[in-house]
């Protein structure tokens, strides 16, 4: 056994002060005052008989009337000692010059006149004095405003502070105190990176951190320096806030998470403050981590929209975050971790190494991370042995981590709706619906001519993309309305990292081929392609003053990627007119070649149309029963990372996943 030390002190528990102790204090003093101020406590209520009795004796010295009912009767002080007053002179609480007896006379005009027959008649030498006042209840009512006022702004401070109803009353400043949340080994994290799928780049340069965390000496043996901050950029739903989880959950140290807006107040110097606060928590539980989500809330560009005045709270917080962030003084082991969507607008002090040292960019995934997510997102469901993961991958360009995810979600729901015992790979096709076109309107009345303008027009697209090389192939083709569209044409597009100018072409020329079709067929056309004139319109204008696609305005490019030409034309106005006719010439020569194909192929569409009049919703067998096989069917995409490493031919890759 350890032997008991005999200089330690019993574990007695701590003092703890509480406000509320001194707000007690002063309302029980002012009761004393009060109670003490009383002269009730030693006066005594008299009869009318008593009343005369003492008046005869000539015992009183004064008589004051107060409010006009009660009068309060005063002993000479030679005739405080007769045996008659003894007992209330003698009191503890007796005063000198405070009323022994209280008599309540009644009227006013008679008590009067009767006093002055005695004092006449019995020559007495007492005087008459009147009086108006309040009891002591009546003088609280009257502070109850100042009562109420005071407690109100008890109540609001608490609120603002974050403290309980039985919280210390030094909570009622803590306005500036952080407002973050602090995980440590005794709030386990349970997201890991192998909750992350996809994002390798981002997940590498991410556990090198955790990795500094858990053992610093490999990398401060050569000389290495922690890394003072990583900016997490990317499109909403790619998975930067799920980054910062999983480094809460690997690195094994304190995390402190919270929002940008965390620190913004109505009172000025409270967001400066609680950036004090919150590196000071962290470096006293160093080394630690601060994830900041949403930092351009507080780290936008200083010196632009100030309309505030003076003093710009936003700014001032900034101004701390920096000088925490790399100033005097920041040689603590605290790595700040932030994510925003926004990087353009960030201030450049934020975004220069020393601060955040590294900027991780977390984009949209390819379709080899897409099945990642997949799989990730389907281990909770229950699952039919026709879901095929890898053409989910290839069906869903443009999505994020959170789209899948909702989509997984989605295709649970739909199947739980048709009363089904798992998931099969329709309910999932039938997600992708949902989410992208909106919800199927059954109810919604179509005229049959309506119908067929409908049905033609989405042939005219199937027909085109089917012909063009580049164009990206077919999937399914519907005329059942959803969301604001009357009908979908839903295509495989390639993976490239590049687009060249031939296959933009094709791409517009298969979106002009609904417009084209109702032309060739009822010689009209109609509202139904607005849609697709705003892609063509943006698709030509980017070809002309972004990618510098266009022979006759030349290789140059009118974008600006710092976002400074929102009002200014950076061209003259004889070059927007060149520009203007560029884009209106390369359009038209799109539809008139799509067009050509339509006529072409006039028999083929008409029995496609009539097809899907019939059917509704066609898909890509029933396109090659009517044209057979596309004379260039594109190369199959890669399945594993191994294939994307070494790949047998060169494969070309596009930017731009189109949802459509």
């Amino acid at each position: 056994m350890k032997e008991k030390n005999k200089n330690s002190t019993p574990n007695v528990p701590k003092f703890k002060f509480n406000m509320y102790w001194i707000y007690g204090a002063i309302f029980v003093a002012v009761l004393g005052i009060s109670f003490f101020n009383d002269s009730s406590i030693t006066t005594k209520k008299i009869s009318t008989n008593k009343f005369y009795k003492i008046l005869e004796s000539n015992d009183v010295s004064n008589i004051l009337i107060i409010n006009k009912n009660i009068a309060e009767i005063y002993i000479k002080k030679e005739a405080q000692s007769k045996k008659d007053y003894k007992q209330q002179t003698t009191s503890p609480f007796f005063r000198i010059g405070t009323p022994l007896f209280q008599y309540n006379f009644g009227d006013l005009q008679n008590f009067e006149n009767k006093l002055n027959q005695y004092k006449t008649s019995k020559n007495l030498d007492f005087d008459v004095d009147s009086d108006t006042r309040g009891s002591f209840f009546e003088s609280i009512v009257g502070f109850l405003p100042f009562i109420l006022l005071i407690a109100i702004w008890i109540f609001f401070m608490r609120r603002m502070s974050g403290g309980g109803a039985g919280g210390g009353g030094g909570q009622i400043f803590n306005i500036g105190k952080s407002k973050a949340k602090l995980f440590d080994k005794d709030t386990k994290v349970k997201t890991t990176f192998e909750n992350v799928a996809g994002l390798e780049g981002a997940k590498e340069e991410v556990q090198e951190i955790v990795d500094f965390l858990k053992s610093p000496e490999k990398y401060t043996s050569l000389g290495g320096k922690i890394p003072k901050g990583a900016l997490l950029v990317g499109p909403p739903g790619t998975g930067k806030t799920l980054l910062a989880k999983a480094v809460a959950g690997e690195a094994e140290v304190p995390f402190f998470s919270l929002s940008g807006s965390d620190f913004v107040e109505m009172f000025v110097g409270v967001g400066a403050s609680r950036v004090r606060d919150l590196f000071k928590q962290a470096a006293q539980k160093s080394p630690s981590i601060i994830f900041i989500d949403e930092i351009d809330a507080i780290g936008r560009a200083r010196g632009k929209n100030s309309m505030t005045g003076g003093n710009d709270e936003r700014e001032n917080t900034l101004n701390q975050l920096l000088t925490e962030m790399d100033g005097f003084g920041t040689d603590t082991n605290v790595i700040v971790l932030a994510a925003t969507n926004r990087a353009d607008v960030l201030d450049k002090a934020l975004m220069r190494a020393g601060r955040f040292d590294r900027q991780i960019y977390v984009d949209l995934p390819g379709i080899i991370e897409r099945k990642e997510i997949f799989e990730v997102h389907i281990k909770p469901l229950k699952l039919s042995n026709d879901v095929n993961l890898e053409f989910l991958a290839q069906q869903t360009p443009g999505f994020s981590g959170a789209d899948i995810a909702n989509m997984c979600n989605e295709a649970a729901l739909i199947a739980a709706r048709g009363n089904k015992k798992s998931i099969h790979h329709q309910d999932f096709l039938d997600a992708v619906d949902r989410i992208v076109g909106g919800l199927e309107k059954k109810n919604k009345v179509i005229t049959p001519k309506e119908k067929k303008t409908i049905a033609f027009h989405e042939a005219g697209h199937a027909t085109v993309s089917w012909m063009l090389e580049h164009a990206a192939p077919l999937v399914k083709v519907t005329i059942v309305p959803r969301g604001q569209s009357l009908g979908a044409a839903w295509y495989l597009p390639a993976e490239r990292m590049i687009v060249q100018t031939e296959q933009m072409l094709d791409e517009m020329c298969a979106t002009l081929g609904g417009r084209a079709a109702e032309k060739i067929i009822f010689n009209k056309i109609s509202t139904g392609a607005l849609s697709d004139l705003e892609k063509v319109t943006k698709q030509a204008r980017a070809m002309v003053t972004v990618y510098g696609l266009n022979n006759k305005v030349g290789n140059i490019t009118y974008y600006d990627s710092s976002g400074n030409d929102s009002f200014v034309k950076p061209y003259s106005e004889n070059t927007a007119k060149t520009i203007d006719e560029e884009i209106s010439k390369m359009i038209e020569l799109q539809y008139q070649r799509a067009i050509k194909i339509l006529d072409k192929n006039k028999e083929k569409l008409t029995t496609l149309a009539e097809l899907l009049l019939e059917k509704e919703v066609i898909f890509k067998d029933d396109l090659i029963k009517i044209f057979g096989k596309r004379p260039f069917e594109e190369e199959q995409l890669p399945k594993t990372k191994e294939e994307v490493k070494t790949p047998k031919k060169k494969k070309e890759k596009t930017i731009e996943e189109n949802k459509n």
